[in-house]
């Protein structure tokens, strides 16, 4: 049973609400095809407990492909007590524009879900991962054919992804599971046993992971992305590689990307909002090369064709503008003559700072592009007569 639903344009967080008639409706200009949220409580199987989750799907009876995107596993209790959809949200609004239902469970002993924490796999010295991932795949399950069940939902078109933690429940639930409708996994940043703060990019039971996931490689019946970043403070790129290559040498049909060093820690690629110019074209490639559908709903619109704005020559600006329209209002888009971009968003001075950030390194004048939903550009190439301050609308 829904305990709320909330119809989103693009963002979740700072928009202006209204109440109407029970839901809460964004009284600003769309920024995106229009988002439906909703609270939910997932029974287990058996039927003994209920797992918290959130729903975020495009407006419309479908049917619509979709994902069950799985959190990571903070270390401590009280992080596991903090954990929240709101976390991934914003990547799992990538995935809705493009047409695709997004569940997001919290397993138990997490969030709002509560409970014992079911997937400890014990100490560092003696790690039990088969034991800790076969509970938490349960829980993946249940999720999953809830999913499957919903009347607008393609069961047919089914994708399982989660980041650190949640990436690695992600493939052994596909390795072991063999979950019906299921055409892809994404990994983000997958495995356990991290800890930044005493080895970092160096996890601990290095090898209890790599043969776990040699056992479940051989099971895999579909594509797996595997995605990292250079700088992951949890899992180093060696490491990263040779669990990718126990995985592929298992029978996996995976595939491993490791992106450059990405801010502080690159083991949040995913759900940072810069990092979208990182992993989305990657996902698009993969998904692409396996026939799995994954274009926006308003892909025809002007905004959202990149082969539009003016100048951009670079992979680097072209995936900046990517970021802009994956981002929260206030957000602007701003280029040089000679080639050069900024990019603001989550801020009300959004447009003054984008067009501050294309001039650090042009050598040619700046100019918006896009503020909030629009294309401002003008055709003389001196910008537009945005006065600044409403960078959202």
């Amino acid at each position: 049973m829904a305990r709320g639903e909330t119809v989103l344009r693009l963002c979740w967080c700072l928009c202006l609400w209204l109440c109407i008639g029970g839901a809460a409706v964004a009284e600003e200009s769309i920024l995106g095809p229009r988002l439906v949220q909703e609270d939910v409580r997932i029974p287990a199987a058996n039927g003994r407990y209920t797992l918290a989750a959130t729903i975020l799907r495009p407006e419309g009876q479908g049917p619509f492909g979709a994902v069950v995107l799985n959190h990571g596993t903070p270390g401590s209790a009280s992080g596991r007590a903090r954990e929240s959809a709101d976390l991934l949200i914003q990547s799992a609004a990538v995935f809705a524009r493009r047409g695709y239902v997004v569940v997001l469970p919290l397993r138990r002993g997490f969030g709002a879900t509560g409970g014992e924490f079911a997937e400890d796999p014990g100490t560092c010295a003696n790690p039990d991962y088969r034991k800790g991932e076969q509970a938490a795949a349960d829980d993946v399950m249940a999720a999953y054919e809830y999913t499957r069940g919903l009347p607008y939902v393609d069961g047919k078109r089914m994708i399982l992804a989660g980041q650190s933690a949640g990436g690695m429940v992600s493939m052994v639930t596909a390795g072991t599971r063999n979950p019906e409708g299921l055409v892809a996994v994404l990994a983000f940043a997958a495995g356990r046993g991290g800890n930044p703060d005493f080895r970092p990019g160096v996890p601990c039971a290095i090898e209890p992971v790599a043969k776990l996931l040699e056992s479940v490689g051989k099971n895999v019946r579909v594509p797996v992305l595997l995605h990292y970043a250079e700088n992951d403070l949890y899992f180093n790129g060696q490491t990263s590689r040779l669990w990718y290559e126990r995985f592929a040498a298992a029978g996996a049909r995976a595939e491993y990307v490791l992106q450059p060093a990405f801010g502080r820690d690159g083991h949040y690629i995913f759900s940072e909002t810069l990092g979208v110019r990182y992993w989305l074209p990657a996902v698009e490639h993969f998904l692409s090369k396996h026939g799995v559908p994954f274009e926006r709903l308003d892909i025809g619109l002007p905004l959202v064709s990149v082969e539009h704005v003016p100048h951009v020559r670079s992979d680097a600006c072209r995936n900046l503008y990517r970021a802009f329209l994956e981002s929260p209002a206030p957000r602007a888009y701003a280029v040089s003559g000679d080639g050069r971009c900024g990019f603001a968003s989550g801020l009300p001075d959004a447009a003054d700072i984008a067009v501050r950030e294309c001039r650090t390194n042009a050598k040619e004048a700046c100019a918006l592009y896009a503020v909030g939903g629009e294309v401002v550009w003008m055709p003389d190439g001196k910008g537009t007569a945005y006065a600044g301050g409403a960078a959202g609308k």
